[in-house]
């Protein structure tokens, strides 16, 4: 596979807030430091934020790859996710991802299946492999 390159840029607006948008993206978005730090802003999205957006998505993207490849056949999908800040030695880390699935599928001799798809994603999804944060899947499965 060839490198593959993601454009991103970020204007500085005022206070803590600023304007992420990208050439390949029609949407721009606000980011801002979080309402828990010294001049944070609520309601904005954060750099903790899309850094646990950015787990979520890739495993849901990933999990929709192995579920195709897989013909596994399920009604819906949702995840969602909790992102853990702490403070460590004196320095701010994202320790934790916490990932909360919920697949609907049609009965439950398909759960067998489920979890090893999901077991795949979490091993395969590629933000999962370039961070040191840990990540944990905690599914529901709901019978339709």
């Amino acid at each position: 596979m060839e490198n593959h390159v993601y454009n991103v840029n970020l204007r500085w607006n005022n206070d803590r807030k600023g304007t992420l948008s990208s050439p390949e993206l029609p949407i721009s978005i606000e980011v801002a430091t979080p309402p828990e730090f010294d001049k944070g802003m609520p309601n904005i999205w954060s750099p903790e934020h899309l850094f646990t957006a950015s787990v979520v998505s890739c495993f849901m993207t990933t999990f929709l790859a192995i579920a195709e490849y897989s013909k596994f056949d399920f009604i819906s999908f949702k995840c969602d996710s909790e992102g853990i800040l702490e403070k460590i030695e004196g320095k701010y880390l994202m320790t934790k991802i916490i990932l909360k699935p919920e697949i609907v599928i049609s009965n439950q001799g398909k759960i067998e299946n489920a979890q090893r798809i999901l077991e795949k994603s979490e091993k395969a999804c590629l933000i999962s492999n370039s961070i040191k944060t840990e990540v944990f899947v905690h599914p529901t499965f709901i019978f339709q």
